[in-house]
């Protein structure tokens, strides 16, 4: 327990975790995973994947019930956590949009504090913005809460709701590459070279040395 928090690391378990529900109760977990993992958002069929290419991968895929758009966690490559909080917990936001702008000003401030080179880091406190990718990719949108660095995004953010509780679903990219997730959609090759070149401008990883987890349990234990 870290302050008022519960923190928990769930190892190999992102898929059973997606399919649960949040409970009520402030909560930290940290979803590990030991192979590649394709997260299709809830607007997404699985018409959508390449399945003979995640058979080559030995990936896995899994849909969560958030968020429009796929995510690719690897090893190494992507950190997801979910913080959840009961309803009626102060942090709350009856507004959907307004609702993860406490969590991006945690995500902001960890960032700040340990991405080298002194990059600009910035939550977004507007609309949803989108791009022509943005409903195939999450990480080609930039939606209320979610952060940039250096003007590229790099923490996705994503919510569900309950009577109990808000968990919100959270992606920090480490490298971003984007032609390891389109390599797995159900792209002709003249489109996934596009898609590679295109969604390098709009995102970017952080480092894969930091330890994003470490900081923001210390962040969001002050909250």
């Amino acid at each position: 327990m870290a302050g008022r928090w519960r923190v928990e690391v769930v190892g190999n378990g992102i898929a059973g975790r997606l399919a649960g529900r949040p409970v009520g109760e402030r909560s930290i977990v940290v979803l590990d995973v030991a192979r590649p993992t394709l997260v299709l958002g809830s607007s997404q069929k699985d018409d959508v994947v390449d399945w003979q290419r995640v058979r080559r991968r030995d990936a896995e895929v899994v849909h969560r019930r958030s968020g429009g758009a796929a995510v690719l966690v690897e090893p190494g490559a992507a950190v997801w956590v979910d913080v959840t909080i009961p309803a009626g917990d102060p942090l709350g936001d009856h507004d959907v949009g307004r609702a993860f702008h406490w969590l991006g000003a945690a995500w902001a401030e960890v960032l700040d504090a340990v991405v080298p080179d002194g990059r600009p880091v910035r939550w977004h406190d507007g609309a949803l913005q989108r791009t022509p990718w943005s409903a195939s990719v999450c990480f080609a949108g930039l939606g209320p809460g979610e952060v940039t660095v250096d003007g590229r995004k790099v923490v996705g953010l994503s919510q569900r709701r309950t009577r109990e509780a808000t968990m919100f679903q959270c992606c920090v990219a480490l490298r971003w590459e984007p032609e390891r997730l389109l390599d797995l959609l159900a792209l002709d090759d003249a489109d996934r070279a596009r898609g590679a070149a295109e969604l390098a401008q709009v995102a970017a990883g952080i480092g894969p040395d930091v330890d994003v987890v470490t900081a923001i349990v210390e962040a969001l234990r002050h909250r």
